[in-house]
């Protein structure tokens, strides 16, 4: 059986489903994807680089887990088997924003998506879907930062484009922590 994918329009309303592959043919169809970003006990983030057997962006670092949900499948179900099924464990996530871009990987292929961002804290044992990930890390957030702006050609496009979006989140939510006392 081969997953379908949710077609939207530019307000993310659902307005069919097509395959994977197909769907992400030049000119690629918007569809709904998500992103999920975890961070450690330490605030290190944990990235991922892509298999190196990946259609697109094969070896580019990105962050901890990224997909769509499949037809008949909510935001929250979709990033709960994801996580499982790339990294092995599972964590309560916090939706943060949600954007819409559009990257070519080559001539070929590229994406188009509505991205749903997803924020998640985890310190436990991951093990890594070696089909989907080919090494992992966790980095501290300066030091990201850095190495992207010094090697963006290394990271993938929607990694860099909610990368902002969660900095800010993590430093408002620390803030409110470090000042409640928590």
């Amino acid at each position: 059986m081969t997953d379908e994918i949710i077609l939207v329009d530019h307000l993310d309303n659902e307005i069919g489903f097509t395959e994977k592959d197909p769907c992400h043919r030049i000119p690629v169809r918007l569809h709904r994807a998500f992103s999920i970003f975890i961070v450690n006990d330490r605030g290190h983030m944990l990235i991922q680089k892509r298999s190196s057997s990946k259609k697109t962006w094969p070896g580019f670092w990105s962050n901890a887990c990224c997909s769509h949900p499949r037809k008949g499948e909510s935001l929250v179900q979709a990033t709960s088997r994801r996580l499982d099924e790339e990294l092995g464990f599972t964590c309560p996530l916090q939706h943060i924003t949600s954007f819409r871009y559009e990257a070519a990987y080559d001539k070929e292929l590229g994406e188009h998506e509505i991205d749903h961002v997803f924020v998640g804290h985890f310190g436990g044992l991951i093990q890594p879907n070696k089909d989907e990930i080919e090494d992992l890390k966790f980095i501290p957030l300066e030091k990201l930062t850095y190495d992207i702006d010094k090697n963006p050609e290394k990271y993938t496009p929607w990694f860099k484009k909610a990368l902002p979006g969660v900095l800010e989140f993590l430093k408002n939510h620390s803030q409110k922590g470090a000042g409640s006392g928590s």
